[in-house]
């Protein structure tokens, strides 16, 4: 009888080893909702090998992504760089898309170790919604407020951004598209409307909570060793390296 293979045994690799080995860029933009409110963005990070950092930003969409992690929103997110990037409300959907070098933050510290572990040199993060807030009880609240004034365009996963949305999933069965974008029942309209635009054909991952069908942890849980855990349960889900 063949044994299974031994677990790979997962370390926890620091962020200065981590910022050395991969590099990050983000398009950020803010939206113009009435004449005396605008909301800052951001729609897509990317997450990259430093070999393929150099040109990444002109190679934007001519590469396909080893995987796509869905999460909740930007947090706190920002450009290494100044950006001037705004836009009507009702033209949102004509945004181009223009990548820049981002600063990492704790939590892509925690995809750059699955990438890692993965062989992955290139990660596209997608969120529920492209809002820029840090704290989730204002972040709820903001986007609450916004579709209840008829805007939901600050979703990727909205009708309106349909063409976007194709552009930036994978279609590719063998990439896979993680989700992991917390556990909260103030999510519960987002993740439905994400889950109706991700297609049956995709190959999803990501560690549920016990008792539900659509709830995803979320990378950066509060203890170092459930980061630990986190990390080596999706290694486990993730373990063919995609060449």
């Amino acid at each position: 009888m063949t044994k299974s293979p031994e677990p790979l045994a997962v370390r926890f690799i620091p962020a200065a080893e981590l910022k050395s080995a991969y590099g990050v860029f983000g398009h950020f933009y803010s939206v113009q909702i009435s004449r005396n409110q605008a909301v800052h963005c951001r729609s897509v990070l990317e997450i990259v090998s430093q070999d393929q950092a150099s040109d990444h930003t002109s190679q934007f969409f001519r590469r396909t992504p080893d995987a796509v992690f869905i999460m909740m929103n930007p947090g706190s997110s920002q450009p290494l760089v100044p950006v001037h990037n705004s836009i009507e409300a009702k033209k949102l959907h004509e945004l181009h898309t223009s990548l820049v070098p981002t600063k990492p933050d704790t939590t892509q510290y925690q995809v750059m170790r699955l990438m890692h572990y993965c062989g992955w040199r290139f990660v596209r993060v997608l969120n529920l919604s492209d809002l820029r807030c840090s704290k989730s009880v204002q972040f709820f609240q903001q986007y609450q407020a916004l579709e209840h004034d008829g805007f939901d365009s600050h979703s990727i996963f909205s009708q309106a951004r349909q063409s976007e949305l194709q552009l930036k999933m994978t279609t590719n069965r063998k990439r896979p598209v993680i989700c992991a974008w917390g556990v909260s029942p103030e999510l519960d309209p987002l993740i439905e409307r994400c889950t109706e635009r991700i297609t049956k054909s995709q190959t999803i991952n990501g560690l549920l909570k016990v008792g539900t069908t659509n709830k995803f942890l979320h990378p950066l849980p509060s203890l170092q060793k459930q980061k630990l855990s986190w990390v080596n349960q999706m290694v486990q889900q993730c373990t063919v390296p995609i060449g």
